[in-house]
């Protein structure tokens, strides 16, 4: 089959413009390009770049925006350090923690819960706490950071992944989105967070427990799956990067507003990763503090909104 070839400067990568047929028949190729927006998929043992679509599109990336939150707060050095709520860490939209003003956490235990349950009030608690008490400083550390690492066509405005809409002009691309997973995933302390299904922690002052579920279908559901985000807004739509591992095969794939992103993401690994078995698929859990109040069903439908 005769591909469209589009050459661009990265590296030595050439990037196919379209779903390779070495790896998807053409019908399962077309199907994944109808539902997703843009895509970029890359064995990372070969570090050849499996397929791609649209992957310098200009997009709204959700919360695959605190892989960067999270990478920054493991890079500070103060994953130790005890950081206070305040009212300007939660005023927020869903889904959240439900963390209180007042209540104090290790970072590391906001870094997890952001990680792990895409908690906006965690993330953004980092945020102004990493930028001694204003997020637009730590705002201007993602940007560098993203310059640094290569991202070249992303502007980050908020540490959580808010539409451009209601916070600036916050954008990026698969294919930057990629470059950020990359650079992230060199650190064992991030990789382990990236494959959490589940983190507990507590308040150190008030003893408040808080229990954190991932929102990732793959690492309850297919034992290759090693990681890493979420995301979804309005403006986005659902977003998705997974990594799985199996063998000598280390495959990582960035999917921005895919329509069937839990069907489609399996379709590939399964390709990729051939002979697999797959474990029963379990049902998903909420995320919600251990103990707080029952929500109502409207309060549990807007909880949904930003994942």
């Amino acid at each position: 089959m005769t591909h469209k070839i589009l050459s661009l400067i990265c590296g030595a990568c050439i990037i196919t413009s379209s779903l390779s047929a070495a790896y998807l028949d053409k019908e399962t190729a077309d199907r994944i390009k109808r539902n997703t927006d843009s895509i970029i998929a890359k064995d990372l043992t070969t570090k050849q770049l499996i397929f791609a679509k649209d992957e310098q599109k200009i997009n709204q990336p959700a919360s695959l925006t605190k892989i960067m939150t999270a990478i920054l707060a493991i890079e500070s050095g103060r994953m130790n350090d005890v950081v206070t709520i305040t009212r300007e860490m939660i005023q927020v939209e869903p889904t959240k923690a439900n963390l209180r003003v007042g209540e104090k956490f290790y970072l590391r235990d906001l870094v997890k819960a952001a990680m792990v349950m895409s908690a906006n009030d965690a993330a953004m608690s980092i945020g102004v706490f990493l930028g001694d008490g204003d997020v637009d400083k730590f705002v201007l550390q993602m940007n560098k950071k993203a310059k640094a690492i290569g991202m070249k066509n992303t502007n980050f405005t908020n540490p959580c992944g808010f539409d451009s809409s209601n916070f600036g002009n916050h954008y990026s691309t698969a294919l930057d989105l990629l470059t950020l997973s990359e650079y992230a995933i060199k650190n064992s302390n991030f990789n382990e967070m990236a494959k959490l299904k589940r983190h507990d922690f507590r308040a150190l002052n008030t003893k408040r427990s808080y229990a954190a579920y991932t929102h990732n279908k793959l690492l309850n559901n297919y034992k290759y799956a090693v990681g890493i985000k979420t995301g979804y807004t309005q403006k986005a739509g659902p977003c998705l990067i997974a990594r799985a591992k199996n063998g000598n095969k280390d495959i990582l794939v960035v999917m921005l507003n895919s329509e069937h992103r839990w069907n489609d993401i399996r379709t590939i690994f399964e390709d990729v990763l051939p002979d697999i078995t797959e474990p029963k698929a379990e049902p998903q859990k909420a995320a919600v503090p251990l103990k707080s109040k029952k929500k109502t069903a409207a309060g549990k439908k807007k909880a949904q909104k930003i994942a």
